[in-house]
């Protein structure tokens, strides 16, 4: 079954074609925008704001040291850079950089870790970034953000350009469905409670959200109201919603496209720990790399669809039934 359809969602776009679009937008909007990329523009989709802003696009190379300490020295400078390129390789070939001129300096760089998750399939785990969001967590300054659909994902960069500070925001290469409609509010640290329910809830952030959808929408038919909330931003994490959601459902499963180390998961798990205690579940890799294939292959594989989520909600809701 294609990846929202049992919660009714049906049009669906490549968040990395989002990414080019809003970028090419931004850019046109402010002066002060400038792009960087490591010989992967059409890839990551900044080829499009290369042709119509050559002047201020900027091919690096495979240089991924490099291209952030450049993209750093023109934030030093005032300007606002996009530095782009596969998560993987930002990360595996620049982090001292990104952690030394970026984040301990503060500076007003924007960060996209494109093909993060699994499910870029075929191009195997040299290139997936399934450790990105506990790499970057460990940058305490950045802001971490994680769009669930195109329109999130079309907020998000204007969010992060305009957030004043480093921005980490991941991407990916698969279609993902339309949750939200074009006036979505998408605020920088405010998690949206995208389905209502009390029986438990289900956080979940990038292509997990429309699973945890479908997930929902199966656990209704036995009379199992679940909310749904979408955690896209990481860090500033909604203390706020997770608390909320633990007092009033009394049981929480979290959905991620990321190792359950250092992910998402963990962080809410420290928030509800702190809060308002309750039983878990977690929906993740485990700890392992994962092979090539076919991305609805590996999805199920290793774990990571509806049908995954709605196991363990059930297995939270009797863990509920036990402590309540």
């Amino acid at each position: 079954m294609r990846l929202g359809e049992r919660a009714g969602l049906k049009e669906s776009k490549p968040l990395r074609d989002i990414f080019g679009d809003a970028l090419l937008e931004v850019v046109e909007n402010n002066p002060k925008v400038v792009v960087l990329d490591g010989d992967l523009g059409n890839s990551t989709k900044t080829e499009l704001t290369r042709k119509a802003f050559p002047e201020r696009s900027f091919n690096i190379g495979i240089a991924e040291s490099n291209l952030v300490c450049i993209g750093a020295g023109m934030a030093g400078a005032g300007l606002i850079p996009w530095i782009t390129s596969f998560s993987s390789f930002l990360l595996c070939n620049g982090y001292d950089q990104i952690r030394l001129s970026v984040a301990i300096s503060n500076l007003n760089a924007k960060i996209l870790g494109s093909h993060g998750g699994i499910t870029l399939g075929k191009d195997g785990p040299t290139q997936m970034g399934i450790e990105d969001l506990a790499l970057v967590g460990g940058l305490p300054t950045v802001v971490i953000l994680v769009p669930s659909d195109p329109v999130t994902m079309h907020k998000a960069v204007k969010a992060a350009t305009d957030h004043v500070g480093p921005v980490w925001l991941r991407s990916s290469r698969i279609a993902m469905p339309y949750i939200y409609p074009q006036d979505q509010e998408f605020i920088i640290g405010k998690a949206i409670t995208t389905r209502e329910g009390n029986d438990l809830t289900i956080i979940a952030n990038g292509m997990m959200v429309a699973a945890a959808l479908d997930a929902a929408v199966a656990l209704q038919e036995d009379g199992i109201q679940a909310r749904v909330i979408d955690l896209h931003t990481l860090r500033p994490i909604d203390r706020e919603a997770i608390t909320k959601a633990a007092k009033e459902t009394g049981a929480i499963v979290t959905a991620e496209e990321h190792l359950l180390h250092g992910g998402m998961g963990s962080n809410v798990a420290r928030v509800v720990a702190e809060n308002c205690p309750v039983p878990m579940r977690f929906v993740g890799l485990a700890d392992t790399y994962v092979e090539s294939g076919d991305p609805d292959d590996l999805l199920e594989k290793y774990h990571l669809t509806s049908s995954d989520i709605e196991a363990k909600a059930r297995e939270v809701l009797a863990a509920k039934g036990e402590t309540a």
